[in-house]
């Protein structure tokens, strides 16, 4: 049965690639404009084969990867400072909570000015739009830890360190990593735009070069990349909460039954 756990959740995907080959096929699209899988997988192999694929692909992830480490560390620590300070709270959490409210993908012509066509613009939109989901989930998760640890560890004579490295971290966890998967997802939409609008390199680059000599299937390739890079970062997401949640019910409950048989009945394992 965990064969077919793991081929079902890309049986709809599969079969999606296959209607859309039979379409073209079958001619219900023009091909210059909507390639079919194929052509698009001739497209992949001809651009790594030159190494042009690979130098995109790198230049793309290193931004996303440089971006996510610098938003992901801003929006840790401001969420650590109000959600464990009502000082830090009342001084930050307004500002921040009205800066989120900003789409930050409005800030592009303005980021364009400071920071030109380079590199920088596109790490620092990239940082912005990551910094909000971590910021919340951090806060959320820090208040969300039961009062009762908190003052169990006070009465145990914890100091601030080891109470917030054996009580507020480890309460928090949870909810830190789901800021994360879902900053991820923005680390990506983010990219996409960023490279569309200015850069010379990157699969936004070369999907924006590819539309000027109406390369369809390459620019249907760089789409198909970004998916591909998403569920590979929401794949890391996930292997880092089972990695660092073992202790918690809910995964330990979704452990359990992933290792028991499926009821033939339906009823619960």
């Amino acid at each position: 049965m965990r064969a077919a756990r793991v081929i079902v959740p890309w049986a709809v995907p599969v079969a999606l690639l296959v209607l859309w080959q039979l379409a073209g096929d079958a001619g219900w699209f023009t091909r210059r404009v909507m390639p079919t899988p194929v052509e698009v997988a001739r497209a992949g192999v001809r651009l790594a084969g030159s190494g042009e694929l690979w130098r995109h692909l790198g230049v793309s992830s290193q931004r996303a990867a440089i971006g996510f480490l610098i938003g992901a560390s801003v929006g840790f620590v401001l969420g650590l400072l109000t959600g464990a300070s009502r000082v830090a709270e009342s001084v930050l959490d307004s500002s921040v909570q009205m800066l989120r409210t900003v789409p930050h993908l409005a800030l592009v012509p303005l980021v364009i000015l400071w920071f030109g066509i380079g590199e920088g613009g596109k790490v620092f939109l990239v940082a912005l739009g990551v910094l909000f989901p971590i910021y919340l989930n951090t806060y959320h998760g820090i208040r969300s830890v039961d009062p009762g640890l908190v003052e169990m560890g006070r009465v145990y004579g914890l100091g601030r360190w080891e109470l917030f490295r054996s009580v507020l971290l480890p309460g928090a966890l949870p909810s830190i990593l789901v800021g994360v998967r879902y900053a991820l997802g923005v680390m990506w939409l983010t990219l996409i735009v960023a490279e569309t609008i200015a850069a010379n390199s990157g699969i936004g680059y070369m999907a924006m070069n590819a539309r000027e000599f109406l390369l369809t299937d390459v620019v249907v390739l760089s789409i198909l990349l970004y998916a591909v890079l998403g569920k590979l970062a929401d794949l890391s997401a996930r292997a880092l909460e089972w990695g660092l949640l073992p202790w918690h019910p809910a995964h330990a409950r979704t452990t359990a039954a992933a290792a028991l048989p499926d009821d033939p009945t339906g009823g619960d394992a």
